[in-house]
């Protein structure tokens, strides 16, 4: 790996503005890694159950790093999607204000991605820069516009046009970050009820998910077109990201520095 966890959370960070720090999403299948996990992290766990959305506020917001197991997970969704709970009429029912018959919310709840089920040991989410081992996904809470430049440049750089996402009810953060892991491609989706309702998507954030072994990849497409291009800003090349946020075209929307009558009366 020529860069490091660190390195391309730094980069991230700076090249795309991102107000929350990219988390690190690790599913442990196998116990011995994730005891050796325990003896080198610095980790926090839940004091009481919680959503998995809510695990990630102490990463994205905070910078804690959290290690979860099915006890400290309260969310419904998140236990099916993680393969810490089977289907039942309960979950099913649960949908029912989405959709236009038990028969149907039986079928889109079933349609949903799952890990197998008891696999999971545990689950640590944390900053990508304090990651020490392989991350499984690193799931990015961005605007639109950074997630159109984190969309651009997976595609070019894992040759994959067009982008095809996967949009499910009610478990945006946790059944899209298992989409990602399991079919090994990009996600990009809206916060769901769930995760909007509750304050945790207060911006009205995208989420968009990276396969943990792509995310490197994605980074140095980054730093290529900063070294081709001056600046990692699609919309106007040159510019800082965000920069201008209009077509780098447009005639109108163009400033000059002005100069101040001081200054003007010294030059004479």
């Amino acid at each position: 790996m020529s860069l490091s966890y660190k390195e391309m959370h730094q980069t991230l960070m700076e090249e795309l503005r991102l107000y929350h720090y990219p988390v690190a999403v690790k599913f442990f299948f196998d116990d011995e890694e994730l005891a050796t996990f325990k003896e080198k992290a610095e980790f926090y766990v839940p004091v009481k159950p919680m959503t998995f959305c809510q695990w990630e506020l102490a990463a994205r917001m905070k910078g804690q790093t959290v290690l979860a197991t099915r006890e400290d997970l309260g969310c419904s969704n998140a236990l099916v999607s993680f393969g810490w709970k089977d289907i039942d009429d309960n979950e099913i029912k649960s949908h029912m204000k989405y959709v236009r018959s038990i028969e149907q919310a039986e079928k889109f709840v079933r349609s949903k991605p799952r890990l197998d089920m008891g696999s999971v040991k545990a689950i640590a989410v944390g900053p990508l820069g304090d990651a020490i081992v392989a991350p499984s996904v690193v799931h990015f809470y961005c605007d639109n516009m950074q997630s159109y430049h984190l969309a651009v440049d997976y595609m070019a750089a894992m040759d994959q046009h067009p982008l095809r996402t996967n949009v499910t009810m009610n478990s945006s953060a946790c059944g899209g970050t298992v989409f990602s892991f399991l079919e090994k491609t990009a996600n990009m989706l809206p916060a769901c009820s769930g995760s909007y309702n509750a304050g945790k998507t207060e911006r009205g954030e995208i989420n968009f998910m990276i396969p943990g072994e792509h995310i490197e990849a994605t980074v140095e497409r980054l730093l290529e077109r900063k070294r081709n291009l001056g600046s990692s800003a699609i919309t106007r090349p040159g510019d800082g990201f965000p920069g201008a946020d209009v077509c780098k075209n447009c005639p109108l929307i163009i400033f000059k520095k002005g100069e101040s009558p001081a200054c003007a009366a010294c030059d004479n």
